[in-house]
């Protein structure tokens, strides 16, 4: 369950106080739009743990029913046990599931976009870390039964057969992932995310799942429809961060999204 359904399903037993991040200066533990609902009896997010959180929590809990929400600024240093040395502005606001609605659209925050073709055993992995994460995930494979019923909050899944039928209409400056169970699917994505950036130039990142010698096929092929070499080197084939060799489907789906995080442009 992600930190916004956990909220949502709590506000079902009885109201709670929002505290966000609203403005930072220098530096501090969280970014705006940071936030943590607290109540009575169990904490949902985080604004940043140590003292700031701490004093935040205690002041949420101290607040009277239904109060108007306030911003209140709190400075980093001595006075709060940090030495960060900036200064955190965190608005207050009691919340009930009369708000639900307007709070889960507030928290799905803008996210960068990431396309991944494939719902095997490294796709589900890869889901599994990515969903917490700040992205927004469309998933996409061609078999049927392939997807859980519960998905995280950022994951839309799609069925699309062919597979690569979806290429053209995923999100401009979505990051894309392919590690479908065909070599032969895996390719066509690839056709098509190269034919897109021809035309339009609006995926910044094409990561493809295998080895030295796959890419070289693939390159080869390509090459036999027309690509040239500089478009096939705006391809990564493997995928994941230098250095990480573990071949569990859990270890790649570490290293893979680590490797999105660096190069996907942030919002």
């Amino acid at each position: 369950m992600s930190p916004l359904q956990g909220l949502l399903a709590r506000l079902a037993q009885g109201p709670g106080v929002c505290v966000t991040v609203v403005q930072t200066q220098g530096s501090v533990p969280r970014e705006c739009g940071a936030w943590m609902a607290v109540f009575p009896d169990t904490l949902i997010g985080t604004v940043g743990g140590g003292h700031l959180e701490w004093e935040a929590i205690a002041q949420a809990r101290a607040l009277p029913p239904g109060n108007a929400p306030e911003t209140r600024r709190f400075a980093l240093g001595p006075s709060l046990g940090q030495c960060c040395g900036g200064v955190v502005h965190l608005r207050f606001e009691t919340v009930s599931m009369d708000d639900a609605s307007a709070l889960r659209k507030r928290l799905t925050a803008a996210h960068p976009p990431v396309a991944l073709f494939g719902g095997g055993h490294v796709g589900q992995a890869l889901v599994r870390v990515l969903g917490p994460l700040p992205l927004a995930l469309h998933w996409i494979d061609s078999r049927d039964g392939i997807f859980p019923i519960d998905l995280p909050d950022n994951v839309r899944a799609e069925h699309s057969d062919p597979v690569h039928a979806a290429v053209p209409d995923l999100v401009p400056g979505s990051g894309v992932l392919v590690m479908s169970f065909s070599h032969a699917e895996d390719l066509d994505v690839v056709v098509a995310c190269l034919q897109r950036r021809r035309q339009q130039a609006d995926l910044p990142f094409i990561g493809v799942i295998g080895s030295g010698t796959k890419w070289a096929t693939f390159r080869h092929r390509l090459a036999e429809r027309g690509f040239s070499a500089a478009e096939c080197d705006a391809v990564t084939c493997p995928i994941g961060l230098p250095g990480i060799t573990g071949k569990q489907p859990e270890v790649i789906a570490v290293s893979v999204a680590a490797q999105v995080l660096q190069v996907l442009p942030r919002h």
